[in-house]
């Protein structure tokens, strides 16, 4: 892809969180938006529908415990990778790209083949090491065709036997289309770095304190 507790307390958190979110907390110009990519909004509810539904699946694992306190940004990076998936998707329409939802169950079936089953890719799709944990058939099926279009625009965009230079043509295609497009974060999430296409970090202190809660750690505000 691309370059980069108690029961009591977890609902206490989580209750917390979505309260914040879904509170006057958004962009001034797109209320309720974690994000709008090329006039289309991501909103903050949907964002933390998918973050709730990969927490409450660590939770369920004997070991929900790591699983949680290691992906304690997990908010932020979901909002990350539903940008970058907006950007992706267009630019590879516009260069043609496509990718059929046969060609996303291959490459599932050729995952869990791999990994020893169904189950076992659904365990490590929730591995904070998996790089952004995903969780259920939907959310899996998203990043798999994520990758197949990443790789799919690679290939258009650069000559046969030379990686490096399809590598940096295809940045810049990301990069270009997401200047064209247009890509508007709510700065609680940082800003978006279009050269990198990443969400460049942002250090404020309801962002911390959303992490913390979304670890099922104690909440604490600097300053």
């Amino acid at each position: 892809m691309k370059r980069r507790t108690s029961a009591a307390s977890v609902a206490a958190a989580a209750a917390a969180t979505a309260a914040l979110l879904l509170s006057g907390c958004s962009s001034d110009n797109h209320p309720g938006a974690a994000a709008v990519v090329g006039g289309e909004r991501i909103s903050l509810a949907s964002v933390q529908a998918q973050v709730e539904a990969v927490r409450a699946a660590q939770r369920a694992q004997p070991n929900g415990d790591q699983l949680l306190s290691g992906s304690g940004d997990l908010t932020r990076q979901t909002v990350n990778f539903l940008v970058y998936e907006e950007v992706l998707e267009r630019a590879a329409a516009d260069h043609g790209v496509r990718v059929s939802r046969r060609a996303v169950q291959e490459a599932r079936d050729a995952t869990e083949q791999s990994l020893g089953g169904a189950e076992a890719l659904r365990q490590v799709a929730l591995a904070p090491q998996s790089g952004l944990p995903v969780a259920g058939d939907e959310q899996i099926d998203r990043m798999l065709r994520s990758q197949l279009l990443y790789s799919g625009l690679a290939q258009r965009l650069g000559p046969a036997g030379d990686p490096q230079t399809a590598q940096q043509r295809l940045i810049e295609a990301l990069t270009d289309t997401a200047n064209e497009i247009g890509v508007d974060v709510n700065p609680r999430y940082g800003a978006w770095d279009a050269e990198n296409i990443t969400l460049a970090e942002a250090d404020e202190p309801w962002l911390r304190a959303e992490e913390q809660a979304q670890a099922g750690g104690p909440v604490t505000l600097d300053g």
